[in-house]
């Protein structure tokens, strides 16, 4: 079925991390290709939502492939716009989406589900001041965000009054939690399954954006070197974690494991990286999964759950203004 099918690779956006997404995009298209399917690159530039209908219209797409980061690619905002015009998309919906990228929202899910997240304070432009009782240090970041953008990590009031005021460059809101001292780990989820972790051992203090795209800046421990125990621990918060915000097929879950083996959650990437060498591949390829089988993966699961929900259709297409709905013959 999908050998008939146009794909868009939606990628670019307005966000803060519209470079890293290109970089998926690309690399998802040239995967796509090599698998001798029809692929078109989409470079989305505005979050505005007639602009974007408008823009997809002007092409004749079966399939959009979301490789978008950041706001309005993983905020939920796009996959709604998808739904209203009738286009299969890949990855999770409008809801699980939002959930995701909202650090506070998707803690609140997590804690009542009882899984382990950090301490924190939410911080917006109109109270920026708080009764520090988690000592130093502390991480500071824009509480809808990804790629590291906009985080730091402080260790005396000075540092954190200016880390406070550069994270709200990038969102009206802010958390700051406690530093969970621990080994960094991250749990691809794919086919709603559980991949092994990995473990993050970058050579600057955290994995920040220098430690995650320049070469050389980041260790890598694929699957990580931990006890079987451990590593169910790890899978079994990772997924329960994907369920409870309701996410789709794939999703990348970040986790510190403390000290004493207890993990903790710190968010989860709906549309993670998606380039050879990226978290979610790597984690994949551990089990044989090359790369252009994880994207096709993926692209299957996105026409299979559009075809459960309209089986009639194999897919819908975007053409000269009107949504045409293609039938099986």
């Amino acid at each position: 079925m999908i050998q008939s099918v146009r794909i868009g690779v939606l990628m670019g956006g307005p966000s803060s991390e519209r470079e890293v997404s290109l970089k998926s995009g690309h690399a998802v298209s040239s995967a796509l290709k090599s698998r001798g399917l029809e692929v078109v690159e989409i470079d989305i530039q505005q979050a505005d939502k007639n602009y974007v209908k408008d823009f997809l219209r002007s092409y004749d797409i079966g399939l959009a492939f979301v490789a978008l980061h950041g706001s309005f690619g993983e905020d939920g905002k796009l996959q709604a716009i998808l739904e209203e015009i009738g286009l299969p998309y890949t990855g999770s919906g409008p809801a699980a989406s939002a959930l995701a990228l909202d650090k506070i929202a998707s803690r609140k899910k997590f804690q009542d589900a009882g899984l382990f997240a950090p301490r924190h304070f939410i911080l917006d432009r109109n109270h920026k001041s708080f009764k520090n009782s988690l000592g130093f240090p502390l991480v500071v970041k824009p509480v809808c965000g990804g790629s590291s953008i906009g985080l730091a990590i402080v260790d005396n009031p000075q540092e954190l009054k200016l880390a406070i005021e550069a994270a709200f460059q990038y969102d009206r809101k802010v958390v700051v939690e406690e530093y969970l001292r621990g080994r960094e780990m991250t749990v691809g989820i794919l086919e709603d399954c559980a991949l092994e972790a990995i473990e993050i051992k970058p050579k600057r203090r955290f994995f920040d954006y220098k430690a995650k795209y320049e070469s050389g800046q980041t260790e890598y421990i694929v699957p990580a070197e931990v006890s079987q125990n451990t590593m169910q621990l790890l899978k079994d918060a990772a997924l329960k974690a994907h369920k409870v915000l309701g996410c789709t097929f794939f999703s990348r879950v970040d986790i510190i494991l403390s000290d004493e083996a207890t993990p903790y959650i710190l968010e989860i990437n709906t549309i993670p990286g998606f380039t050879a060498t990226s978290l979610l591949p790597k984690a994949a390829l551990c089990k044989g999964i090359t790369f252009p089988e994880l994207v096709l993966k993926i692209s299957h699961a996105a026409l299979s759950l559009n075809s459960k929900a309209n089986p009639l259709s194999t897919s819908l297409r975007i053409k000269q203004g009107t949504l045409v709905t293609v039938f099986d013959k």
